[in-house]
């Protein structure tokens, strides 16, 4: 994700607005680390800085793991755009739903774009119609990359996230939980 952030985010921002990425070892080790992270960013946090929590879903239910971001940012007294009623927030909490790699199926033009030897009419099968419903979407990037002569060693999530990332076009890509973190990139970005 912090790769994938690291190259696509730029294209979004306004001249002199900036970012940080603060990567964990997985999502366990953000669970276990955010509410804590989150009362220390909360003694000095600009007004004007915003904080977006972003893990992949995988197998969880989705309102539950949302539920323990939204306590985590509440009990830092941290106000959430969940729970902000519409006012000032500091912190929105985002869920890649299955995975990251649901965003690249979003925008299959972007994946043909760094990966050209790809199928152009992939995100017309019935199984890739709706990329946060494909079922292990980096197991399932790396069987098609694979099978186009790319990553034969196995998927370097890392380089492909930093190659995809500079060619997802907002406009294009249909995942519906890429789109619920754009509109709030965009929101923050105005």
């Amino acid at each position: 994700m912090e790769a994938f952030l690291q190259a696509f985010l730029p294209s979004l921002l306004r001249e002199g607005q900036t970012f940080r990425t603060v990567s964990f070892q997985g999502k366990t080790d953000l669970l276990s680390k955010l509410e804590a992270r989150l009362k220390g960013y909360a003694k000095w946090l600009p007004s004007d800085w915003r904080i977006i929590v972003i893990v992949d879903r995988d197998d969880e239910d989705c309102l539950v793991l949302k539920r323990q971001l939204e306590d985590a940012a509440q009990r830092a007294n941290l106000i959430s755009r969940t729970r902000s009623g519409g006012k000032a927030w500091h912190i929105a909490n985002r869920i890649a739903i299955e995975e990251l790699e649901a965003w690249y199926f979003g925008d299959w033009s972007a994946v043909r774009e760094a990966y050209p030897r790809v199928k152009e009419n992939l995100s017309s099968k019935k199984n890739f119609r709706d990329p946060d419903a494909i079922q292990n979407t980096w197991e399932s990037l790396e069987k098609i990359l694979q099978k186009h002569g790319y990553f034969k060693g196995g998927l370097t999530k890392i380089e492909a996230a930093r190659k995809i990332g500079t060619h997802i076009r907002p406009e294009r890509n249909t995942s519906h939980s890429f789109g619920v973190f754009l509109r709030t990139i965009t929101e923050i970005s105005k």
